[in-house]
């Protein structure tokens, strides 16, 4: 389940998860069949823990945390896409000016749910940065039960959005209520069956 990871970390690539990641099929096929609004809303509540974690280590930069409430604000339709794509923009950077491959990793994690907003495409940025960091965290020896663990957090907390999108209190930006958009993810997979 984890071999690719471990191909990939043993070559020295910066991302050790993929769209082709045997543990993450369950998980990308589930994205697949939500609503855009349900996925922007479970990327943006699970960012919330991954930037915690990066709080932790690096409180004094605010970049992670703009990015988040700027994407929520424009979920809600409170502020438009340029102000947002900066602030997502801003969370990558991030990466590059720390130089520390666990931490470069969680920005990007944030970046990606922030951005989910935009495209549900998106979404599995999350995940794929997340548990790189993960992987770098615990080492190729103990990796595989904290990453199994985080997956299934993941899957739950869609399976919970899934349920609960539609019945909590909440403004929408008007283009994340056109349920007759198609799934982008979903679109994805589609065309990468065709090549």
């Amino acid at each position: 389940m984890f071999s690719d990871v471990e191909v990939k970390m043993k070559k020295k690539n910066k991302i050790l998860f993929s769209r082709e990641s045997l543990c993450l099929q369950e998980l990308i096929q589930l994205i697949q069949k939500q609503k855009h609004r349900t996925i922007a809303l479970w990327a943006l509540d699970c960012a919330q823990e991954t930037l915690g974690k990066f709080e932790e280590k690096y409180p004094d930069e605010k970049r992670p945390r703009i990015c988040l409430e700027l994407c929520d604000a424009w979920s809600r339709g409170t502020i438009k896409m340029p102000l947002a794509k900066k602030a997502i923009l801003e969370a990558h950077a991030v990466a590059k000016t720390i130089n520390d491959p666990e931490y470069e990793a969680l920005c990007h994690a944030i970046g990606h749910a922030g951005a989910t907003v935009h495209v549900e495409t998106h979404a599995i940025g999350l995940p794929m940065y997340e548990l790189t960091s993960i992987v770098i965290s615990c080492g190729l020896k103990n990796y595989q039960i904290m990453v199994g663990k985080k997956i299934n957090y993941y899957y739950d907390k869609l399976l919970y959005w899934q349920e609960n999108t539609d019945k909590i209190k909440r403004d929408w930006a008007k283009f994340l209520l056109d349920d007759t958009r198609e799934n982008k993810e979903k679109i994805l997979k589609r065309n990468s069956r065709k090549d």
